[in-house]
């Protein structure tokens, strides 16, 4: 297996990670099953956070405190206190001593020492006291990633990167690995929207970044392994894909981050607002009657702006809700074919 060291921690790794978001909707005998036989086949890197509800008790079931793997978690805590409690739940759930990289949780800023918001001091805390290895931040801001690149205060960044990025994403990841500055690769399949799991490894391959492919199937993981062990080349087939999926995808779309939550009309945001790409991939699922409930409470929408307020990549969310229910409505009628 191709291998990373990232950035200045000295953490190598195989470059593949484990993301365990995934397995937040499996049973933990599931879980620790498939766990296990991602480990069996060479992945040392795993990736989950507080906010993935049981994800980090089910890792600590797998793996029971060992320390032959890298495990890196988040924190969506506001203030040092939650911080630092939400550091020891970890520790707790992992049955770690110690988080190899502890991460802020897509903070609204840079979190810095001395802020009002005691973010940073906690973790150096932590990081004295042995209870954290490295400080990490996850984003979605372009303009914030930024800042935390040049901030010098970080060890790791972990970002959206796919091949359907723009190129100032793109231009994150090569100011991170000039800076020193691990580059954790999420959402390498769009939040589900890239099928084609070969296109997105070749094309993820061009840098030195480490993907966290986020896996809840036996079926997902055996094709990521045979990835790992025959990692594939950007020929002109993928490339041909690869224009073809950017053509279809780029620009104005739904990431699925769910930043855009929670909605006061109960709208399933981060579902509904790239709906019609779903049903063109993936099938009539969603034409079910759950489906057209779920898709009809874009009609309650209040118009608060918290959607489109919330959203990092600068969305227009009320219209791209509107839009995509007027698409859904034509495929549900039958007068546009998918």
């Amino acid at each position: 297996m191709k291998t990373i060291t990232l950035g200045k921690t000295g953490i190598t790794t195989g470059k593949n990670a484990f993301g365990a978001l995934p397995i937040q909707r499996i049973s933990a005998y599931e879980a620790v099953n498939l766990l296990h036989c991602a480990f069996d086949a060479g992945i040392t890197f795993f990736d989950t956070a507080r906010g993935y509800t049981d994800s980090e008790e089910k890792l600590g079931l797998a793996f029971n405190g060992r320390t032959d793997i890298i495990i890196a978690t988040k924190s969506p805590a506001q203030n040092g206190g939650d911080l630092l409690k939400d550091l020891d739940t970890s520790l707790g759930l992992l049955k770690r001593d110690y988080i190899d990289i502890f991460q802020f949780h897509n903070p609204r800023f840079c979190p810095r020492p001395g802020g009002a918001d005691g973010l940073y001091d906690a973790a150096l805390k932590a990081k004295a006291a042995g209870k954290i290895r490295h400080i990490g931040i996850s984003q979605h801001s372009h303009i914030i990633a930024t800042e935390v690149i040049e901030s010098g205060l970080y060890d790791t960044l972990q970002y959206p990167l796919s091949y359907i990025s723009d190129d100032k994403d793109v231009d994150v990841a090569k100011k991170c690995l000039q800076a020193g500055v691990g580059f954790i690769a999420m959402k390498a399949l769009a939040g589900g929207l890239i099928t084609n799991s070969a296109a997105a490894c070749a094309w993820l391959g061009q840098f030195d970044v480490l993907p966290i492919w986020g896996i809840q199937r036996h079926a997902e993981l055996d094709e990521f392994i045979g990835h790992i062990n025959n990692p594939p080349t950007l020929t002109a087939d993928l490339m041909a894909a690869i224009d073809e999926d950017r053509t279809r995808l780029a620009g104005e779309f739904c990431r699925g981050c769910g930043y855009c939550l929670p909605c006061p009309a109960h709208i399933p945001i981060n579902m509904a607002a790239r709906m019609g790409l779903f049903l063109r991939r993936f099938g009539n699922g969603w034409l079910a009657p759950e489906g057209q409930e779920q898709m009809a409470r874009i009609k309650n929408c209040i118009n608060c702006g918290h959607c489109s307020n919330n959203c990092p990549y600068g969305l227009d969310v009320v219209d791209l809700l509107r839009r995509n229910y007027e698409d859904y409505c034509g495929i549900l009628s039958g007068e546009i074919i998918i």
